[in-house]
């Protein structure tokens, strides 16, 4: 695992397709909106069957969530400020939490991920867009 940060302000987690551990292990503390877990069970460990409770919770940011399922994408890191901190390349199989600041994408090969957040999507009023770095000036990867 890898966590972007900016001083003591976690802008991204990043979980590596090998990431591996027993039993579960929650990935995000208890204060984020999206919580991310990895989980590795032995063969017949049995998840006893359940609903949830309806619980009110109060979400003022949006969190976004992406697995990549083909190709590599490479993310690039700002910070509240729209200022650039640096980037990251994901490959098959990684997972990414976005938890706080800003980013921006370029799909380096054909690209399939899925993308999970908080809904419904308000469209323009979900985010705000700005000009983003050009190739010559990402930092952080090879």
């Amino acid at each position: 695992m890898e966590t972007i940060k900016k001083k003591d302000k976690t802008i991204a987690i990043i979980i590596r397709n090998d990431h591996q551990c027993d039993g579960v292990d929650f990935i995000t503390p208890n204060e984020y909106s999206q919580q991310v877990a990895y989980m590795h069970h032995p063969e017949g460990k049995v998840i006893d069957a359940h609903v949830h409770n309806l619980v009110h919770r109060n979400v003022v940011m949006t969190q976004e969530v992406l697995f990549i399922k083909k190709g590599k994408l490479r993310v690039d890191f700002y910070d509240d400020y729209k200022d650039y901190l640096e980037s990251r390349i994901l490959s098959p199989g990684d997972v990414i939490l976005l938890v706080s600041g800003g980013h921006g994408f370029k799909a380096l090969e054909e690209l399939e991920m899925i993308e999970v957040k908080q809904g419904p999507y308000a469209g323009d009023a979900d985010k705000i867009r700005f000009d983003g770095i050009s190739d010559n000036e990402v930092i952080g990867v090879d």
